[in-house]
């Protein structure tokens, strides 16, 4: 018996050792695995979606071309995971809140208006802080999704009961710290101890004696003209400027010449130039910009690409220049044509001929220029394809830099204002989609009238106000629903860009005194943010179809 244990144990040792060994190697090639992906590991822009969500949304291609239905246009100030930006000093007050109410009630002391009989008090006197302390409890209390941050002195109305407020204010939903405005109408009448208190309130825009003064009309040729309103203060569209020729030499640039994305649509454009911005950050360098955009044939009803539209009619220009490097393009080459043609001494300029030299190629350059320059064919001439490949590991798109207009966000706030802020949204997508019954064979027919009342029914409280945002060019397509509720569409509101408004006037003044198309970019930003502000929102390819939001089978 010892003979044969002694004969076996080397045996089992041998099998021990062997399975130490196999766990040992299983425990080496897990942390190497490990370590890769922990080393590769890019994490995703700060979007409203999923990585993956993100790149199937933005990436999905034909030729690298987008092929986005641009039903819905994201900007910075919808993205969830977008850090608040900074708000500048000279707008950081603090809201108007329950307890800031009650510091002022403290402050003024006895509130009572101590009268036997209030109807001695007929005449308000708007100018009592206790007016105002009214006015921002009945809003508070009214107004749930909005932020009230700056008060008026309230002014006489047209009655001695009533008075004309205006404030400042900015949605809930909305994650920017700009501000926008309302003036309305207050009837008063008396509480406790003839405590002034709120008993009617108008619309929005009401309070007329409110509002910011405006510019005398003057007489031109025996006939009147209105002069346009004094524009929205807090919009800075000026071009920044580079100053002397010595801040010029001292600057480093980096300058994309005009690629194949010229004249795309918005979302691919959009890609590709925060590409573009997200590399100049990356090299700590100032971003040459050309503020001329091409709008796609997509938005325009003649079904042509449009050229030498500004890039401020769409977009929040001050506060991208605040938040990134910029320079206008124009500026740029007259100041380094300028100093060319002064200095014996030409400035340093490093041309790149191909998307494929890399950012962290050029990281160590030293030249004041760095000009890629996009020549070769579709599609190697897109400027995002300089983020691709290893590329996307270091370039972060700085979402958090664009903005819609405030001019179309002034829009989306009187849209939201006139419905009191108390609304529900339905998206309904369909246009050629719609027409497409081989990827889409439901949709028209989920987003006929009936299918959605049907649809809404379930969803939606009855005479609840209603906004569509739609790509459905019949205006009367949704007449069904108004049996009920109170339907409100964009061309409801036409004349918010009519050539008597404001922002009629204000996109006229940075066009060169030309008008400016309300054209199908602007209609779809302000449906989709009218939208995001809706108490309930029903979308398409999330409630009204079964359909797959990109066809068939790829749900």
């Amino acid at each position: 018996m010892k003979e044969s244990d002694l004969s076996t144990e080397p045996i089992g040792q041998n099998i021990i050792k062997l399975i130490s060994n196999l766990c040992f190697s299983v425990f080496v090639f897990s942390v190497l695995i490990f370590t890769v992906i922990a080393i590769t590991y890019q994490p995703p822009d700060p979007w409203l979606e999923s990585a993956p969500a993100i790149t199937k949304l933005l990436t999905q291609s034909e030729n690298a071309t987008f092929k986005n239905d641009n039903s819905i246009l994201k900007t910075g100030e919808d993205l969830q995971l977008v850090p608040a930006p900074a708000v500048p000093p000279a707008l950081a007050v603090i809201p108007i809140t329950e307890t800031v109410i009650e510091k002022s009630e403290e402050n003024i002391g006895n509130l009572s208006l101590w009268s036997s009989d209030c109807e001695e008090l007929r005449v308000v006197n708007c100018s009592d802080p206790r007016v105002l302390i009214a006015v921002e409890k009945f809003n508070l209390k009214i107004f749930k999704s909005i932020v009230f941050l700056e008060y008026q002195t309230p002014v006489n109305g047209s009655k001695p009961d009533e008075c004309d407020v205006a404030w400042r204010f900015r949605n809930k939903k909305e994650k920017s710290w700009r501000r926008y405005r309302d003036f309305r109408r207050f009837k008063f009448g008396f509480g406790e101890n003839c405590t002034y208190k709120v008993v009617f309130a108008s619309g929005w825009h009401t309070g007329v004696n409110a509002r910011r003064p405006r510019m005398n009309s003057t007489k031109t040729g025996g006939h009147a003209k209105i002069a346009p309103p004094i524009p929205d203060p807090e919009i800075n569209d000026t071009i920044p400027s580079l100053g002397s020729e010595m801040n010029f030499r001292k600057g480093r640039y980096l300058y994309y010449s005009r690629g194949g994305d010229y004249c795309k649509g918005m979302n691919h454009y959009l890609w590709s130039y925060l590409c573009g911005l997200g590399e100049a950050i990356y090299l700590n360098r100032t971003f040459v910009m050309d503020l001329s955009v091409c709008l796609s044939a997509t938005y325009n009803p003649s079904n042509k690409d449009e050229d030498g539209k500004d890039f401020r009619f769409y977009f929040d220009f001050e506060h991208l220049k605040e938040v990134v490097p910029i320079v206008e393009d124009r500026e740029f080459l007259r100041d380094w044509k300028k100093w060319d043609r002064t200095h014996k001494r030409k400035v340093p300029v490093k041309k790149v001929k191909t998307y494929k030299v890399t950012p962290m190629q050029l990281m160590k350059d030293k030249s004041t220029i760095l000009w890629r320059q996009f020549d070769a064919p579709e599609p190697d001439n897109y400027w995002y394809r300089v983020c691709e490949g290893e590329a996307a590991k270091y370039i972060q798109r700085p979402w958090h830099a664009l903005w819609k207009s405030k001019r179309l966000m002034n829009i989306v706030s009187e849209i939201s204002g006139r419905m009191d802020w108390d609304f529900d949204a339905v998206h309904v997508v369909r246009g050629e989609k719609a027409q497409n019954k081989e990827l889409w064979p439901h949709l028209d027919a989920d987003t006929s009238p009936d299918a959605l009342l049907a649809k809404l029914k379930e969803i939606i409280q009855p005479w609840r106000n209603l906004y569509i945002a739609t790509n459905e060019p019949f205006y009367n397509y949704f007449d069904k629903l108004r049996s009920q509720y109170k339907v409100h569409l964009l061309e409801d509101y036409k004349e918010l860009w009519s050539n008597t408004s404001e922002w009629y006037n204000e996109t006229m003044l940075l066009n060169n005194g030309r008008p400016v198309e309300f054209d199908g970019y602007m209609r779809v930003a302000v449906d989709t943010e009218v939208l995001y502000r809706a108490k309930t929102r029903v979308e398409t390819f999330y409630n009204l179809t079964k359909d797959c939001k990109d066809g068939v089978n790829t749900c």
